[in-house]
């Protein structure tokens, strides 16, 4: 009842980002949740910026997307909750994200129902990550295990590497 909508573009506009009704690019639409009210515009407004900045994904090659969530489960184990950006994700597929691996065991949508494959836009809850993954996180479908392990390994390696260096290091090099 109290929503504000003009405070809103006023804290955008504090961050520099103008809407279209204050001379911007970006486009502003009205929302009510309660009543339903606006939600076709913003579909379509989201459509019409998809279809005029070309945005694409193929869904031919291997799934690549980005962790929204992630939490141990006790009845499940890993759960994370993941937006496939790119590609195709399939149970059973091994996969990597962030210094973890695992192999997808299922997908679940947003019902609670399980699925079989997630294609580029598809949110998705998977179970069979050996890690808790951070929310952020890439994950990338790889094509065996032993390609997941070789890469998790160099994650590692790259990770420890970037930890930090000592006040003798930063001497050296200078």
């Amino acid at each position: 009842a109290d929503a504000d909508p003009e405070k809103v573009k006023r804290q955008l506009a504090e961050h520099d980002l103008l809407v279209e009704d204050w001379g911007g690019e970006i486009i502003s639409v009205p929302v009510s949740a309660l009543k339903g009210e606006g939600v076709s515009d913003v579909l379509e407004h989201i459509g019409l910026v998809a279809e005029m900045a070309e945005l694409k994904a193929n869904p031919e090659r291997n799934a690549r997307g980005v962790v929204v969530e992630a939490r141990i489960d006790r009845s499940r184990g890993t759960v994370a909750t993941v937006l496939v950006q790119t590609g195709t994700m399939r149970v059973g597929d091994q996969i990597v994200v962030g210094s973890t691996r695992g192999r997808v065991k299922a997908m679940i949508n947003d019902r609670g129902g399980r699925f079989a494959e997630a294609g580029p836009s598809t949110p998705a809850e998977i179970l069979g990550i050996t890690g808790v993954p951070d929310a952020g996180d890439i994950f990338e479908v790889v094509a065996s295990e032993k390609a997941a392990r070789t890469l998790t390994e160099q994650r590692e390696r790259d990770s420890a590497t970037q930890t930090g260096a000592s006040l003798s290091d930063v001497y050296t090099r200078v």
